[in-house]
């Protein structure tokens, strides 16, 4: 029996129209969790990012840092209210018609994204998408150690990608990737059927020069 395909779809300005990292920096402030300094702080990551002058891992760590000793069942439950206060109005329609076109095609569906899956899973319920593959936080004694277990980002997404893919008998070679990020070039080189979708500067210069198709999803 030949292997099956699969639709891999990023979550940031891709499934979801806005950066989710903005979203809940911004309901952190409105729970008295963090205020303005703590915001300016994260834009200047997110433009130093996106001109490639940062490291994600370094944003990484330090945003994980901040969960240190919280529980991860409460974490959990508040993402999921987070996420239908405040990301849910922001689901793409074009991308839920895409996933819906996918599944009518057969293909496995999958969300793969550098967020967490307290972040992603809700979204991956909401669109009825079966599997997610994320960054992964370290747990001890059901509360967050403060160090990240899994970076799903660059190279490593394609790592976590393979490892999923074999067990699941999909060839990457027959599937689909959507994304926004120039991050993530090395997943959009290793699947057959790259689509870029409301790309970013470098990502949109390089997906002109490889001729991938650029989606504009709204």
């Amino acid at each position: 029996m030949s292997a099956r395909r699969a639709a891999f779809f990023d979550m940031d300005k891709t499934l979801v129209r806005v950066n989710t990292g903005r979203l809940y920096m911004k309901w952190r402030m409105a729970r008295g969790e963090a205020g303005w300094r703590d915001m300016a702080r994260f834009s200047r990551w997110m433009f130093r990012y996106s001109l490639g002058l940062l490291d994600p891992s370094d944003i990484t760590r330090r945003a994980v840092g901040t969960l240190t000793g919280i529980e991860e069942a409460t974490f959990r439950r508040e993402l999921s209210d987070w996420y239908q206060t405040h990301v849910r109005q922001h689901i793409s329609e074009a991308a839920r018609r895409e996933v819906d076109r996918c599944r009518a095609r057969g293909d496995q569906l999958v969300v793969l994204t550098a967020s967490t899956r307290y972040a992603a899973d809700p979204l991956a319920l909401e669109l009825d998408i079966e599997h997610v593959l994320a960054t992964t936080l370290e747990v001890s004694g059901g509360k967050f150690t403060g160090e990240c277990a899994t970076l799903c980002y660059g190279a490593g997404k394609v790592d976590v990608a393979r490892q999923w893919a074999a067990q699941h008998d999909v060839d990457l070679r027959q599937s689909a990737f959507y994304t926004d990020s120039v991050s993530d070039a090395p997943m959009l080189e290793v699947v057959g059927e790259p689509r870029v979708v409301n790309p970013d500067l470098r990502l949109g210069r390089l997906a002109r020069q490889r001729g991938w198709p650029i989606d504009h999803w709204r």
